[in-house]
């Protein structure tokens, strides 16, 4: 087996990370089959997603095909040209005991990969069975791939168990296969699969939210209903569409809003609680040596600003704007938040041309 940044090195190009309105997740892309292939749960209520990678610029592409049975998912293909990934060949050439890597994005974290070892092939939930493993697992991995000392998938990373010490499974590629066999061989044409029969339903066969084979309800992806903000949700994305910003590519999961600015890129979350919502500029990182100016520096530019203020955590410098939801509205909030979006373009480059900082490397 190689090592985990050898398998980083090869799996890279064609990791995806996925954001909708609801959560945020993982996928790969499989060049063979021109697919994104994800789980089912992350994409669920969505009818387009927003995707992100290595060598792919982030977009908005298509859910194309919905399975609730085995929890996949198909979204369209990015137009870049990615390298190829296998999945396994044969499900007998993997064994209890064998070294596996699960890799995705936690957290919206870039690419992180942990190991471990098969502990149970045969893990049956209803009629379906998963690989179990110790591979660390968190939320954010669900949809990225479970790959083999060979190198190739050998199954979806799509579930752990809440407090069971790195308890993760795996959908095998064996089901995968079979859903992309059925999905072609119904024209590779928006489709679901119904979880009561298992036939696949496409836009010409459904007879409105009903599967056509035995009258259970389905949902088609050009049947779901595009999402629509409510309450401070909706005031924030007003702010976003006032600054010209793109609401779709904005959005990355529940309450929180990704905007590049020049070389800043700004993160905007709503906390419900506490009423708060917080722009984060991460800007650059700390330079090795001759730190005290830099700090100085920062320390004279808060007592300078109005509104925003530097921070430092870890080794990372952040420019922030605070603002309370109830004095929000659009003119008020596009006012702070553009500041915010200038200054921070502003200052990574002052902090890096002047003070020594460092931009920050992403994996």
């Amino acid at each position: 087996m190689g090592s985990i940044s050898e398998i980083i090195e090869q799996y890279k190009p064609v990791l995806i990370q996925i954001a909708t309105p609801y959560s945020t997740g993982t996928g790969f892309y499989l060049k063979e089959h021109q697919l994104v292939i994800t789980n089912e749960h992350v994409i669920r209520g969505n009818r387009q997603v927003v995707i992100d990678g290595d060598q792919i610029k982030k977009q908005l592409v298509q859910v194309l095909y919905t399975d609730p049975k085995f929890d996949l998912a198909f979204l369209h293909s990015p137009k870049e040209s990615l390298p190829m990934v296998y999945l396994m060949g044969s499900p007998a050439s993997l064994h209890e005991g064998d070294s596996i890597i699960a890799i995705g994005h936690p957290f919206g974290l870039k690419l992180t990969a942990t190991n471990g070892i098969i502990s149970n092939l045969k893990h049956q939930i209803g009629d379906l069975n998963y690989i179990q493993h110790d591979a660390a697992l968190n939320p954010g991995n669900s949809g990225g791939p479970l790959i083999d000392s060979a190198g190739e998938i050998a199954g979806v990373n799509t579930f752990i168990i809440r407090d069971g010490n790195n308890i993760g499974f795996s959908l095998p590629s064996r089901y995968l296969k079979d859903a992309i066999f059925d999905f072609e061989a119904g024209g590779s044409v928006p489709s679901t699969r119904c979880y009561s029969c298992t036939n696949l339903v496409f836009e010409h066969t459904v007879s409105g939210k009903y599967c056509p084979h035995c009258g259970a309800k389905v949902e088609l992806p050009n049947q779901i209903e595009d999402y629509e903000p409510i309450g401070v949700n909706k005031t924030i994305e007003d702010i976003l569409e006032s600054l010209n910003h793109s609401i779709e590519l904005a959005r990355i999961g529940p309450n929180h809003w990704q905007i590049e600015k020049g070389s800043a890129r700004i993160t905007v979350t709503y906390h419900e609680e506490s009423g708060l919502i917080i722009g984060d500029a991460f800007l650059v990182q700390l330079p090795k040596k001759a730190i005290g100016p830099i700090y100085e520096y920062l320390l004279r530019e808060n007592y300078r600003m109005n509104h925003l203020s530097f921070s430092v955590r870890g080794n990372d410098i952040m420019l922030s704007l605070i603002i309370y939801d109830r004095y929000l509205s659009v003119e008020t909030g596009s006012q702070l938040l553009q500041y915010l979006f200038e200054r921070s373009d502003h200052y990574d480059n002052v902090l890096v041309e002047k003070y020594g900082a460092h931009w920050k490397e992403e994996i």
